[in-house]
C-alpha cells in the first residue's frame, strides 16, 4: 500500500496551496473524489490480509478524516477573504448624494385627521372612538332623532338584518353615537372629539356611500355658546391659515343641539375660482350647537347641573377646500398619480409649532 504518510503531506499541501474555492474543490476531488488517490486505497482493502485490513482501513479513516477538516478549514479561509475582497470592491461613498427613488405618500383624509386633532389637542380635547356598526338607539333615538326624521329611512341609511328581538343595527351614519358612549362611560367635565368612517346612501362629486366625518363634545357645569364659538373660530382660522378669516354663524335646527348652529367661512368667487378669506360670499363648512338636554338625560348626565356644545364637519369637504380637490370621488379612486400630487411626505406631519400648511 502507498506510503500514508507522503500521500498526507502532499494532499494538505495541494488543499493548503489552493488560491480559490475552485482550486479547492480540485484538490478534494483528486484525494476524495470517485477517482481520487484516498479512496483508490479505500477499495483495495478488500485485497489485503484481515490484521493488515483493519490497520490499513484505521490509518486511511484517520487520514480522510483528517484531510476533509483541512478542506473545511481552507474553505473558511477564502470565503472571508473573497467577502472581504466584495466588501472592499463595492463599498459604498457615503459622501454621494442619496439616490433619488420612489416613495410613499400619505393620503390628504389622514394628513386632515392629524391636522383637526393637532389644532383641538392644543385646545385640551381628546380623541375618542367608537364602532362603525351602531343599533338604533346610539345612532338615532339617544341623539333625539325622532322615528319618522328622514335620516332614519331606508333610502339615507344601511341598515343590516334585523335580530330577533326587533333591533336593527345600521352602519353609523355620523360619528356622534360615540359622544352617546363617552357620556356613559364617563362622568362630566368631557372634552373629546370623534373622527371616524360615515355611512350614508348617497353618492356623487360631492357625496360618497363611505365618509369620514369628526365631532366635538365639551360637557362641563359652565360651558356657554359663548365658547363654542370662540372654539371653532380659532379653528377655522388655525386650519386655514388665515388670521382674519371671517366665520359667521346661522341659527340652524339638529335635534341632538339646541340652540343649534350652522358656521360659514368668508370666501370669494370670481372668475369661476373659489378663494378662501374675505371677500363678498360665505361658504357653509360645519354644523354646531349647544347640546340638547333630552341628549343629556339620555346618557345619565344631570342637564340642570351640566350644559355643554357639540359641532361635527366632513374631512373630506375641509379637505377638498383646502387643497383644491375637484371631486370627492378621487379621495377613493386608489389612483397613485393622484395621490402623488395630492398626498404628503411621510414625515409632514402636522403641528401648531411646525405649521399645518404645505
Amino acid at each position: 500500500m502507498e506510503n500514508l504518510d507522503g500521500l498526507r503531506d502532499e494532499v494538505l499541501a495541494s488543499v493548503g496551496a489552493a488560491a480559490d474555492l475552485d482550486a479547492l474543490e480540485g484538490a478534494r476531488i483528486s484525494a476524495l473524489g470517485r477517482k481520487g488517490r484516498i479512496t483508490a486505497l479505500m477499495k483495495g482493502l478488500g485485497a489485503l490480509a484481515a490484521d493488515e485490513r483493519r490497520h490499513a482501513g484505521q490509518a486511511l479513516n484517520a487520514l480522510q478524516a483528517e484531510v476533509v477538516a483541512a478542506i473545511a478549514r481552507r474553505k473558511r479561509e477564502l470565503g472571508r477573504g473573497e467577502l472581504d475582497a466584495r466588501l472592499a470592491e463595492e463599498r459604498v461613498d457615503v459622501t454621494l448624494p442619496v439616490r433619488p427613488g420612489p416613495s410613499g405618500r400619505i393620503h390628504p383624509i389622514s394628513q386632515t385627521v392629524d391636522e383637526v386633532v393637532a389644532i383641538f389637542g392644543e385646545m385640551g380635547f381628546q380623541v375618542a372612538e367608537g364602532p362603525d356598526i351602531e343599533d338604533d338607539w346610539y345612532n338615532f333615538t339617544a341623539l333625539n332623532i325622532p322615528p319618522e326624521h328622514p335620516a332614519r329611512q331606508e333610502m339615507d341609511t344601511f341598515y343590516l338584518p334585523g335580530a330577533k328581538d326587533g333591533s336593527r343595527l345600521v352602519l353609523r351614519t355620523h360619528t356622534s353615537p360615540v359622544q352617546i358612549r363617552t357620556m356613559q362611560e364617563h362622568a362630566p367635565p368631557l372634552r373629546i372629539i370623534v373622527p371616524g368612517r360615515t355611512y350614508r346612501c348617497d353618492s356623487d362629486a360631492t357625496h360618497s356611500p363611505m365618509f369620514h366625518q369628526v365631532e366635538g363634545l365639551l360637557v362641563d357645569e359652565s360651558t356657554h355658546f359663548g365658547h363654542l364659538k370662540g372654539c371653532l373660530i380659532e379653528f377655522c382660522r388655525a386650519y386655514f391659515g388665515i388670521e382674519d378669516l371671517p366665520v359667521r354663524f346661522r341659527p340652524s335646527y339638529f335635534p341632538f343641539t339646541e340652540p343649534s348652529a350652522e358656521v360659514d367661512i368668508g370666501c370669494s368667487r370670481e372668475a369661476g375660482e373659489l378663494k378662501i378669506g374675505r371677500g363678498g360670499d360665505w361658504l357653509e363648512i360645519l354644523g354646531c350647537g349647544m347640546v340638547n338636554p333630552k341628549v343629556l338625560e339620555n346618557c345619565g348626565v344631570d342637564p340642570a347641573r351640566f350644559q355643554g356644545f357639540a359641532f361635527g364637519m366632513g374631512l373630506e369637504r375641509i379637505a377638498m377646500l383646502k387643497y383644491g380637490i375637484a371631486d370627492l370621488r378621487t379621495f377613493f379612486d386608489s389612483d397613485v398619480r393622484w395621490l402623488k400630487h395630492f398626498g404628503f411626505a411621510a414625515l409632514d406631519i402636522p403641528s401648531l409649532v411646525g405649521g399645518l400648511n404645505r
